[in-house]
Order: C-alpha cells, then structure tokens, then sequence
C-alpha cells in the first residue's frame, strides 16, 4: 500500500499552516500532544458557556455569564496604579459598570465610544451591591452579534494558548476536513442513527447546549467508535498475518489425557472441558494458537494447561510451561507430577539454579526428547536451551511476561503454538483492547470441593481479637497467612514493618510457628522459609509483597491483609484467593485503618459482598480507569482521543466484531468498503497496520 492518501494532506501538514498559529503556539500545542490539524481536529470541546442573548441582566441570579446589548455613558480613568478604569454601561432596564485593570485608556474610549452601542458579553458578579463585568470576554458591534454562538464550546488548553487561538485553529481544521467515504458498517450506522463523520465532527465542535458534549451525544458516538475500530482493525490485521503463518498440526490421541482424567480426584467443570476442547481444536488446525486462558483465581487453570501439553506429547512433540517465579515453577511441577507420571509423561523443572553436571543432564534429556515436559522460569529462554520438537508453550501470568519473551519462545521450535494464562480477571472490553489479537477462552466456574471464603472488614484498633482468633485456629491445626501493609515504593520500610509484625506475631504464637518472607531476602532464605510453611513447619507466614504469596497450601485457610485499604481490589481477590483451597471453611480479615476514604470504603465492601474476580474487575475498572487495571506503564494501552474506555466499553465489543468480520470477508481491504477503512487507519496514524495488509 503506497503512502498517505492525497485526500488527508491539509490534516496532515504543519500546524502553523492554520490561521492564528505561528511558532511559539505550535510548540505550546505540542506540549499537550497537538502537532497536525488533524490532532486539532479530534481535541474536542470539554465544556461550554452559554452565551445565549438576553435584552436585561435585571433580574439574573448572579455571578453568571450573561450577553446583552448595552449602551456607553461615560468613562473613569485609573486614578492611580493598580486601580481600575471603569465604563458605565446601560443595557434595556439596568445600569451597570464595565472593568478593567491594566488596559490603556485611548484603546478603551476607541473600543467603547459614549453613546454608542456595543454587545457584551463575560462573566458578570455583584460588587457592593452593584452588578459589574470583568474584563468581558466579547465586545462587539450590534451588527456582529451572529459572530457569537449561542453556545461557545471551550478546549482543552495549555500555557500559551488562549481559548481565542484554539476556537480558531478547530474552526479552521473542521472546515478544513474533507469529505471521506464512509466506513462504518452501513446497517450499524443505521442502527444507532450516528451522522456521517464531516457530519460528526462539525457539530462536535459547534455544540448546541452541554447535551452535544456529552459521551453518549450521537456525534460523540461516532468519532469515539471511528477511533475504536481503527484499533480493532490493526489488532484483526495482526491476528489475520499470524493466523496465516502456517503452524503445524497436533493432533490430540486423548491417549494420555484419558488416562490424566482416570486419576483425577474430581470431575473438570463445564467451562475447563469447553477450554481444553477450543484448544485442542487450535493445535489440531494448521494454523499457529496464539490463545489467551483467563481463569479467575482458583478456576483450575492448571489442569487445562497440563491437557494442553499432553496434546503436544500425544502429537510426538514436547510442551514448555514458563512460570514468572521459582516457586510458582516448583508448585506447578509438584502439582503436575503425579498426573503426568499417571500417563507415564516425563516431566522436568528447569530454574537458574541449576548448574554443571545436573544442568547438562537436563539439557540432553531435552535435546533427545526424553523429557516431554519442561517446567521452569526465564531459565528457558538460554541459548543453550534446545528442544528435540517444541510444539506448546504456556506462558504463565501475561504481565510479567511481554510480547518480545513469546517470540524468543516460539524461536525455540518450529511454529510453536502459544497458550497464555492468567489469573487476572480482566473485563472484556478491556481484554478486547489488551487482547484482541488473540482468541480468548474463559474459566468462570470454581472447580467442586472450592468452600466459599468468607471476608471481614475489621478496623486495626481491634488488632488483639485478630491475633486471638489466629491462636485459637492454629490450636485447632490450621494455617494462616499475614501480609504486611504496603509501604509506597520502600521496600525498607515495608521489610520493618514485616519484621515488626513478625516478631510480635512469635511473642504472641510462640518460637518457631513463625516464618517471614520479604522481598529483600536471598531466594534461598525465601523459598526455606516457604517451603517450611508448606510442609506445616510453620503455622503462620508474614509476608510483605503479595506476589511471593503464589503458592498453594491447601491446609492454610485464613489470610490477614493489615493496612487492606492500600491494595486495589484486584489485588486484595488475588490475595484472597490464596486459601479456600482445602475442603476447610476459610476466612479472610481485611484489617484497615480508620477513617477509610470513599474509594478505600467502596473497594473493601465490593471484596466483601463478592468472590466473583470478573465483576470484581468490572468494579475495579469503573474506579480507577482502564490504564490503572493494566498497569499503564506497560499496558499497551492506545490513547485515544475522543473514546473513553471505561464508559464506552460497549463500542469495543462491537468494533472488534466488526472488524474481524470485515478481515475474515476482505483480508487485504480491496472493496470500497475496505479502501474506505484504509483511509481511516491512515487518518488515525496505524501506520503499523498499513504496513501489515499485503501490497497488491
């Protein structure tokens, strides 16, 4: 596909090529990220002051903004400096005074001649009984008082860009937009009744009343959606390219994982069977999986991974499984052991730790094939890793876990298909924005033999009953895990106060029930004094981050979160979901300092009335934003101008249906309508995405 089509030039050339904008307002617009008209052209209005003409501002209820048509009486120079120069103006029925501070007088008489009349409009208050303006925003001859909107839309602004430049620089961009082919789904269009997009973007910049400025105004509607479906668009292009990389086929015998299922203590729910069949169909096809497993935390997420690896080894090949941590690895091969050597599966763990003769021996058994299935963290990705036929890899925890780390994996056999799981619920619209690449498959039921957790808040002053209600459980065998507040950003004084909490936790429990894991200890220290909590060395585990808190022990079934009102919610359901692994009822306390604020409030209370991860997240995303769920910073996230994710998110799903509709039906958008979405990918700069339709 050739460059920039001919028709987006004008939005595309420099900003100073729009009246009113010279150099120094070009690099103050840049600073709020305007560098072309087009970027003028999708920074809509924010708000608006009705200016609506009014014959009187007798009887008004001041301070407001108020226009009329009045007539000069007379001037009153500044007398001295940093006093005012005052104009006594008369409109319809009312005497009223005009100021200004720092004004040259001959300028004022010129602008304002007695006995003439003028329109005048700004924001006009009370002033010892007396109604005034100052500083008006408009003076203007009667026979220009159409040059005035009704309602005059107000911009975002930055220092050094009055509100009078950026009226006329969006005026000027908006005329200075061409009428492009439509190429929004004509039945869509029709059904939500949305203005063509000149239509659109005219009466966003020229609102009527505050109701055009609102997000679910029709032409708000429709720019936002315009924006959206672009960045589905790229994302079903990405998908169509991937999808067309041819992969190899795995064909699932079932013969192992028949035999997996006969040992199983319980039968797979509905929703992991529907998970492991849509992946078994994937790595079945010729085509590369690249799938997404969002299961909430403890919805068995592990024996779907463990069915899809024995795919790969049914297939004759062999499957990886990246964990973020060393724990997590070492769990998931304690967990998987039994099942896979039930299907007489070899099965492996690779870390940094191992080193020499044993390392060597791990990486031959590798190389020849003898280990089907290789568990381990970043230590995977070595050079002198070499599979004999790597078919499946899982990809635990998608966060930690970036796009350039899949492609290392996937270098590592030929076409290996790709399965990622994670533990975060995420809400669909934003796992559409996150994920539309990829094809999602869903586990939202809890496995049989899950007792619900039930959540308490309970305020820091009644610390001592907390601690009691510890000592009477663990007399009763069971075992608690205690996560210290966080401290922002200071690992030191979230390492003291662990340890302040530790030592009082051991004068209260006894010697040796006790152990600390923080996140300044030496692994070797961490994972002791873990594996001292799993074999039941210890009752209680005080731990500072939550994420070294990944591990499973059935026998643990109450977690204390002190200082709960600083995690965010996803966090708090993770950390939740640490215990209720056993058939033991457990608890959790949510222990908070007083007073809460509302957010603090509102997070505690939604944890308590709900163990649901996917509404929890829903919740999560109407209280902090779309960049804060993600994590911003590597969230991936575009930033769209006009569209707001959080209150939008219906026009995601549609977007990304539409636009895998339209790349399944015109992979290489040669229709009318496809050219018509070319030159919208174009105007919303997914230049990546251009590159990636083939040419011809």
């Amino acid at each position: 596909m050739s460059g920039r089509p001919e028709i987006l030039f004008p939005l595309f050339a420099s900003l100073e090529t729009l009246p009113g904008v010279g150099e120094k307002t070009a690099k103050a617009l840049g600073h709020i990220d305007i560098s072309t008209p087009r970027d003028v052209l999708f920074s809509l209005p924010t708000s608006g002051v009705d200016r609506a003409f009014k014959p009187t501002i007798k009887g008004m209820v001041l301070p407001a903004t108020v226009t009329t048509e009045v007539t000069i009486e007379g001037h009153h120079p500044a007398r001295a400096k940093g006093r005012p120069h005052r104009v006594d103006v008369r409109d319809d029925e009312l005497a009223f005074s005009l100021v200004f501070f720092h004004a040259r007088s001959d300028w004022l008489q010129r602008t304002l001649p007695v006995g003439e009349r003028r329109i005048i409009s700004g924001r006009a208050e009370l002033f010892d009984g007396v109604a005034q303006i100052v500083h008006p925003d408009h003076i203007l001859l009667p026979a220009e008082r159409e040059n005035l909107p009704a309602f005059e839309p107000v911009y975002p602004l930055t220092q050094g860009v009055s509100l009078k430049v950026m009226t006329k620089a969006a005026v000027a961009a908006v005329a200075r937009a061409p009428d492009l082919p439509e190429w929004i789904d004509k039945a869509l269009i029709a059904r939500e009744n949305w203005p063509a997009w000149h239509e659109a973007l005219t009466s966003a910049h020229a609102p009527q009343g505050s109701q055009d400025l609102a997000m679910d105004s029709r032409a708000r509607r429709r720019l936002a959606y315009d924006e959206i479906f672009a960045h589905q668009v790229t994302l079903a292009l990405a998908r169509a390219k991937r999808r067309k990389k041819v992969g190899r086929p795995s064909i699932s015998t079932g013969r192992l994982q028949s035999k997996v299922l006969k040992v199983l203590p319980y039968v797979p729910t509905a929703a992991q069977e529907r998970a492991i069949r849509e992946i078994a169909d994937d790595m079945g096809s010729d085509l590369r999986m690249n799938r997404l497993l969002q299961g909430d935390v403890g919805a068995g997420k592990t024996l779907v991974a463990l069915m899809a690896l024995l795919v790969a080894v049914e297939a004759g090949g062999q499957g990886v499984m990246m964990a973020p941590t060393e724990i997590l690895a070492r769990q998931h091969v304690a967990g998987l052991k039994p099942l896979a050597e039930a299907a007489g599966v070899v099965i492996e763990l690779l870390t940094g730790r191992d080193k020499g003769k044993e390392r060597a021996a791990k990486l031959e058994a590798l190389r020849s094939g003898d280990i089907q299935i290789l568990v381990g963290t970043h230590a995977v990705f070595q050079k002198d890793v070499e599979f004999d036929d790597l078919r499946l890899a899982v990809v635990d925890e998608q966060h930690r876990f970036g796009v350039a780390e899949r492609m290392e994996l996937g270098k590592k056999g030929e076409r290996v298909d790709v399965l990622v799981m994670t533990a975060t619920p995420i809400p669909r619209s934003l796992s559409l924005v996150h994920y539309g690449d990829m094809d999602v498959s869903i586990l939202d039921e809890k496995p049989p033999g899950r007792t619900p957790i039930s959540t308490a808040m309970v305020s820091s002053g009644r610390m001592d009953e907390v601690v009691a209600h510890l000592k009477s459980a663990i007399a009763e065998g069971r075992q608690a895990y205690w996560v210290c507040p966080l401290v922002d950003e200071s690992e030191t004084l979230e390492k003291t106060a662990a340890e302040e909490r530790f030592k009082r936790l051991r004068a209260a429990l006894g010697e040796g029930r006790v152990g600390l894991v923080h996140g300044q200890m030496p692994p070797r220290d961490k994972d002791a004094a873990m594996a001292a909590f799993v074999a039941g060395d210890t009752d209680v585990l005080v731990a500072t981050t939550v994420i070294e808190v990944g591990v499973d022990v059935a026998n643990a079934s109450i977690m204390v979160v002190e200082g709960a009102e600083g995690f965010g919610l996803a966090q708090l359901h993770q950390l939740r979901g640490r215990v209720g692994r056993g058939a033991e009822k457990s608890t959790c306390l949510l222990v908070y300092t007083p007073p809460l604020n509302e957010s603090g409030r509102r997070r505690l209370e939604t944890l308590r009335a709900t163990e649901d991860g996917f509404r929890i997240a829903e919740e999560d995303l109407a209280m902090r934003g779309a960049g804060d769920v993600l994590g911003t910073a590597q969230s991936g996230l575009p930033r769209f101008r006009v569209a707001d994710l959080e209150r939008q998110a219906d026009l995601m799903a549609i977007a990304n249906d539409d636009a895998r509709r339209l790349i399944g039906d015109d992979p290489d958008l040669k229709s009318d309508r496809g050219e018509a979405v070319r030159t919208l990918l174009w105007l919303m700069e997914q230049d990546k995405a251009i590159q990636m339709i083939s040419v011809g």
